[in-house]
């Protein structure tokens, strides 16, 4: 019997010296982070690879120069890429032939790719040029928060829409998002028949943020999914609940669109680099007041993916960094 007890406590203590490993190891790597800029490594630098010459880096403070810039975070994307790409530039070329006030930028970042991502990405340019398709090298894997969050600061549209590579969305669903966000701005007041009037407002200096969601797919892919899946995601959008608070349903669709003003606030405090790092955003538009509308839109799902179990631990670890950083006031947030 003693014995028995002798184990008990071992196992007791074992269990309280790993709890006290995790809660420390999540203290320090918060702290460490304290400064958002410091794990930032690769410095943004556009290139034409016709001229091989260096194109001036825009950022987010400077006034905006196109309509809409679109950001695609690409990490080993070689063969999802063209396709998607070639769809969205067709599209916004389209709009842009009937509406000769439509300007876009696309902005590719390449988050550090061991396959040919860099090569088609750099295709791409030398077909459109490098006013309207640029390109990001950030060196080695930051992660998919990190890669958006280079692209934002370094966009040039009055609207910034962020979409995955893999085309899970089709691009034309981000009229969906900009008619909300001018719609919301006209309901507020802020933007309507005083922007006749008025030649210097912008939509962009109006801070809102649109969600494109898949929430009202979720009772097809709950009956279509696996049990185990689908414990798992309600267990995170529980976390999810508890880290970020409620408003919107689905967090983790690739699909955003924020006005300049909005991302600006946004993308300078952002710290997560990895999956999370849309919570983090839901958590900062709620910070500042930044008025959140949620979307349904199209979604189909493309081989590939790079969610795996394994992102489970980590997204779990980004959460409760999350968590700590900002309750304990290390995370601070600039205005």
């Amino acid at each position: 019997m003693g014995f028995l007890w002798t184990m008990v406590e071992l196992v007791i203590a074992l269990i309280l010296i790993a709890v006290f490993v995790l809660v420390s190891t999540i203290f320090f790597e918060a702290y460490r982070r304290r400064n958002n800029h410091t794990h930032v490594e690769a410095t943004a630098v556009f290139e034409d690879p016709n001229s091989l010459k260096q194109v001036p880096c825009p950022h987010i403070s400077d006034p905006a120069e196109k309509y809409i810039s679109l950001i695609i975070p690409a990490y080993n994307e070689e063969h999802r890429l063209p396709g998607a790409l070639e769809e969205t530039v067709n599209y916004l070329q389209q709009r842009a032939a009937k509406d000769k006030s439509f300007s876009y930028e696309v902005v590719i970042i390449d988050d550090g790719s061991a396959d040919g991502t860099k090569r088609v990405a750099f295709d791409f340019v030398r077909k459109y040029t490098v006013d309207k398709v640029r390109v990001i090298l950030l060196g080695r894997n930051h992660g998919k928060g990190e890669a958006i969050r280079k692209g934002m600061l370094h966009s040039r549209g009055e609207l910034l829409l962020m979409l995955d590579a893999d085309g899970a969305t089709k691009v034309n669903d981000l009229e969906k998002l900009e008619n909300q966000i001018h719609a919301f701005a006209r309901k507020e007041g802020n933007y309507g028949d005083s922007a006749s009037r008025n030649s210097s407002f912008r939509i962009s200096d109006i801070p809102i943020a649109a969600f494109g969601s898949r929430a009202h797919l979720e009772e097809k892919a709950l009956a279509a999914r696996k049990w185990y899946r689908n414990f798992l995601m309600k267990g995170f959008h529980l976390v999810v609940l508890l880290t970020a608070g409620p408003g919107i349903r689905d967090t983790q669709c690739g699909f955003k669109m924020f006005t300049r003003s909005a991302a600006r606030k946004l993308f300078k405090n952002i710290r997560l680099k990895r999956w999370c790092f849309d919570v983090e955003l839901v958590f900062l538009c709620k910070w500042f007041n930044i008025p959140m509308i949620e979307i349904s839109v199209n979604w189909s799902e493309i081989p590939g993916s790079k969610v795996n179990p394994l992102s489970i631990p980590n997204m779990l670890w980004e959460l409760a960094l999350m968590s700590v950083g900002y309750r304990t006031r290390m995370w601070t947030i600039r205005t």
